[in-house]
């Protein structure tokens, strides 16, 4: 009896430090949250200018939608991982403007390497070809979506810059500078 004791107060325990680590991993997962902590301002005026931000539908994404997946699991190693960014503002790596675009290209390749890698799941748990309907599409877009989905592409292959400028490239960028 009292090893059944044991057990059910670890369930409970563990059932209660999971619904916490949710709950602040949602609390941080907030647009509020993310451009009040770090700098993300400057993607979110950039977002504020896409049809994500404001569209005729009046459906707008939140910077979780993209950049944090729904599964707990995914979620808790995507802000393990978010940790870096954190560090890299209170170390002063990135608290400018200039310093931030000197690392925004690799910033921006490790998030376009984490859409393909999974997928484009964020993307996905808005759009899905299946539910696309192409007609209503330009021509392009309609050829560019079927061929697409027929060749298995991840969203992130074809839309990268949707939503955030994409950023110069360090070749582009030294160039720019002579």
């Amino acid at each position: 009896m009292k090893q059944l004791a044991i057990v059910l107060v670890a369930f409970v325990c563990g059932a209660v430090a999971l619904a916490g680590a949710d709950a602040v991993f949602d609390y941080t997962s907030r647009t509020e949250f993310c451009i009040s902590c770090h700098t993300m301002r400057w993607n979110y005026e950039e977002y504020k200018t896409t049809v994500h931000y404001k569209n005729r539908l009046g459906i707008k994404t939140e910077c979780a939608d993209c950049h944090v997946p729904k599964p707990f699991f995914p979620k808790v190693v995507s802000k393990i991982v978010a940790l870096k960014d954190v560090y890299h503002q209170f170390a002063g790596t990135i608290d400018t403007r200039e310093k931030f675009d000197a690392h925004r290209w690799a910033m921006a390749n490790r998030v376009w390497d984490k859409m393909k890698a999974s997928d484009s799941r964020e993307c996905r748990s808005c759009h899905e070809y299946q539910d696309m309907d192409l007609s209503a599409q330009a021509k392009i877009a309609l050829r560019r979506h079927e061929k697409a989905a027929m060749e298995g592409k991840s969203c992130i292959e074809c839309h990268q810059g949707i939503v955030h400028q994409i950023p110069r490239a360090p070749a582009e960028t030294a160039a720019a500078r002579r």
